[in-house]
């Protein structure tokens, strides 16, 4: 047992004002001697009982599947405690309890929890740039050239800002916290859950893209990136095209497979966002024969054509080795050039005939 009695009595013989100022000088004279004092129990305006953070243990466990549970405990029941008193002057005074600690003192504070903590200050900077998509350890290297003594690491930053996420929440699920926010914002939305209630398709569009959408209803290319979220969700993304040749966001859909009955909902969703007095004058598509064919069951009288860009880069993953010379690659890339500029120019003639009879 290691005694650290010196300081801490002559704290017995003061009186303190209030109990912050108590708790404030226990801290202090431990952190000194290399132990970090906590607050044990509390009861506001009435006592407060402070201790080593090392005081107290981990609860037993009886089965052999909760003991492979178990990691490496800070607890080791040190005895050391103190007794905080509120008098009926209204002033505060220290009892001693015990002084004794069962372990050496600390040479590395960063190894307790209390001494990581950040000030509320730094707390509040971590929450501003987090929401900025801040890195943590970007995070942890801005605080610390503020201040050079702190003594917390990444997973305290982690930490806190779960914390800060758990607030936000509200008690709310994150679904029901993100269906909030596309409420609250105006989007327009709709899900699809599965029998377990477990959300399984996520429609979501802008306003200002629904507004485009009306307006520029002619041309949309659709194409679905691959688990590129943490649920392993396809997103498929429908882009429009206005009348100054520029692109635009149409909608979004989170998926939970890129099968036909899945492509078909998004789309059902896409023909209401349209509208049924517009009429789509063509799809772009990768070769995704599931989406091929989705379209042809809601959209059956719009041409589906292929992208050129995933044509061409097929040609090249696919027909280059078979060229022995580069010059023949050329020669027909050349040739493969031209007839896609003849065929774009046919096609669009096709398509602007067809617009003036439907729409002129």
């Amino acid at each position: 047992m290691i005694d650290a009695s010196d300081e801490f009595l002559s704290l017995s013989t003061k009186l303190f004002e209030n109990r912050e100022d108590l708790i404030s000088d226990v801290r202090k004279i431990g952190l000194l001697q290399g132990y970090v004092m906590v607050i044990k129990i509390s009861k506001d305006n009435s006592y407060v009982v402070m201790g080593c953070d090392r005081g107290g243990c981990y609860r037993t466990y009886s089965t052999l599947e909760d003991k492979k549970k178990n990691s490496v405990s800070r607890w080791i029941n040190c005895p050391f405690k103190i007794l905080g008193r509120r008098t009926a002057e209204g002033l505060w005074k220290v009892e001693i309890s015990s002084l004794l600690h069962n372990h050496e003192p600390s040479t590395d504070m960063a190894g307790h929890p209390c001494c990581r903590r950040f000030a509320e200050e730094e707390a509040l900077q971590v929450k501003q740039v987090s929401r900025a998509g801040i890195k943590p350890r970007q995070i942890l290297s801005s605080l610390r050239q503020k201040n050079p003594g702190l003594l917390a690491i990444s997973r305290n930053i982690y930490s806190k800002i779960a914390q800060f996420r758990r607030e936000s929440l509200g008690g709310r699920s994150i679904i029901q916290a993100l269906l909030d926010e596309l409420g609250d914002a105006g989007f327009s939305h709709n899900v699809k859950y599965d029998h377990c209630g477990h959300l399984t398709h996520l429609f979501f569009a802008h306003p200002t893209s629904i507004e485009l959408t009306k307006s520029y209803s002619n041309v949309f290319v659709m194409d679905c990136t691959y688990k590129t979220n943490k649920y392993k969700m396809p997103l498929l993304e429908i882009v429009g095209v206005s009348s100054f040749n520029k692109s635009f966001y149409s909608c979004f859909v989170f998926m939970q497979k890129e099968e036909q009955q899945d492509y078909q909902w998004a789309l059902e969703m896409f023909s209401k966002l349209v509208g049924a007095d517009n009429h789509l004058v063509a799809i772009i598509t990768d070769r995704e024969l599931a989406l091929m064919k989705a379209i042809q069951v809601v959209f059956p009288m719009t041409p589906n054509l292929l992208c050129i860009w995933h044509i061409e880069k097929n040609i090249l993953a696919r027909c280059k080795g078979q060229f022995k010379e580069d010059s023949y690659w050329v020669s027909f890339m050349s040739s493969w050039t031209a007839l896609v500029k003849s065929w774009e120019v046919s096609t669009f003639n096709e398509a602007w005939n067809y617009f003036q009879i439907e729409y002129c």
